[in-house]
């Protein structure tokens, strides 16, 4: 999909968050993925950053030129489509005051800054809720705003919060550090999402009430909920194990001649038919495999040799085509160019292809909005902005402001020049 396109306009000319207008004191991942979710649906996001310097993830590696000459980091590059930017410094008393002029013109307040560094600028929740009861203030940090908690002064990135939520010791192998991995971010985008279902769920109570709350995500309590099964198996006696694929069932990447391919069996009528389609029809009856924990038992020394023999003249795809047409859930391992190259990705509109700035003819590809709604076209979405690139007109639209007002704000250092 390319960015500016219009997909499946016979599915009507609106979307669900039409007029909802965000102002997003945001930086790096967690905060700004969720927001461009909430541009994808057709929030009018205005992002705040600082006016010189821009946010943090401006400044991530790697880096590529942009419009306006600037060298831009990947993490700001991924999570920024279809909002605007204003450029505010928030640490000035009139950069904050200008903020709170602002709030009054929004539904949502967005920040995910460290507790309580809002509240020391003199916009934290109570401070802004004063000014706009109605306001939906969401915040995302480590640890939270709304319990008292030993963690309170720690910063967090997503690593940081999937190892204390238990993600990783699990599959560590003895002996060895935990395998941190920080490639796909799931700290980060878990956060995101929960994020978007609060705001959607405060919005949705403001229309009963008229009154807005205070949104609050800790990082660390959206990786406990996604690795539900570490506390849940210790629980009931199980090892630290149970929570990965390899102690019951079949679970495993298997080789084809182009790659791996995954297959994910714990029931027992698909195991019998995996057996039948790689030539193993005995394995129905060995006692070897009379059970699930005997499955995974027997994986390496007789399970592997004979599925990857049979998978040697198949490609990761054509195996995993074979296994899935039995009733049996399997998928290639993909790399990025199965990716843009794969059907199901294009006609699901999950790659947007965005034109670089720096002369290379290759796109970026930045993912697509995962929630498909039958009464709501896809995009169009507008690029990522540049450093403050709509300083002038936000507060031009929503504070009525001048020529002179703007240049004295310039002078101070409010905003960028």
């Amino acid at each position: 999909m390319r960015l500016n396109e219009v997909r499946h306009p016979e599915r009507g000319s609106t979307r669900p968050l039409d007029g909802v207008r965000v102002l997003a004191v945001e930086q790096m991942q967690a905060l700004p993925f969720a927001t461009q979710l909430l541009a994808h649906l057709g929030a009018d996001v205005v992002k705040v950053e600082h006016p010189t310097q821009g946010e943090s993830g401006r400044g991530s590696r790697p880096q590529i030129a942009d419009r306006d000459g600037r060298l831009v980091g990947a993490t700001y590059l991924r999570n920024n489509l279809g909002k605007r930017s204003i450029g505010i410094d928030l640490k000035r008393l009139a950069g904050a005051a200008l903020l709170r002029r602002l709030v009054p013109h929004f539904d949502v307040l967005a920040e995910n800054f460290k507790a309580g560094a809002m509240e020391r600028m003199g916009l934290g929740y109570q401070s802004l809720a004063a000014l706009h009861p109605g306001l939906v203030y969401v915040s995302i940090s480590g640890f939270g705003h709304l319990a008292p908690t030993p963690y309170a002064d720690w910063p967090a990135y997503a690593p940081v919060v999937e190892a204390m939520a238990g993600l990783y010791e699990p599959i560590r192998r003895p002996g060895e550090p935990p395998p941190v991995v920080v490639a796909g971010a799931l700290g980060d985008n878990a956060s995101a999402l929960y994020a978007l279902i609060g705001t959607l769920a405060a919005l949705r109570q403001r229309e009963r009430t008229g009154r807005g709350q205070h949104v609050d995500i800790a990082m660390f309590d959206a990786m406990v909920a996604m690795t539900d099964m570490v506390p849940f198996m210790w629980s009931i006696g199980e090892p630290p194990s149970a929570a990965t694929a390899g102690r019951t069932g079949l679970v495993n990447a298997f080789a084809a001649s182009d790659g791996y391919f995954v297959i994910a069996i714990f029931r027992d009528h698909q195991f019998e038919r995996l057996a039948h389609l790689v030539g193993q029809p005995g394995w129905c009856s060995d006692p070897r495999f009379a059970t699930r924990e005997g499955w995974a038992a027997h994986r390496e020394s007789v399970v592997r040799p004979a599925v990857e023999a049979w998978a040697r003249d198949k490609t990761k795809l054509e195996a995993s085509r074979l296994v899935a047409a039995e009733g049996i859930p399997a998928g290639p391992s993909n790399l990025a160019p199965d990716l843009f190259a794969d059907p199901h990705v294009a006609a699901r509109d999950m790659l947007i292809e965005v034109p670089r700035a720096d002369g290379v003819p290759q796109p970026m590809l930045v993912v697509g909005n995962p929630v498909k709604l039958s009464a709501a076209p896809e995009g169009p979405l507008a690029p990522m902005p540049g450093l403050g690139e709509h300083t002038e007109a936000v507060l031009r639209e929503a504070l009525a402001l001048d020529d002179a007002e703007l240049a004295a704000l310039r002078r101070e250092g409010v905003i960028g020049p």
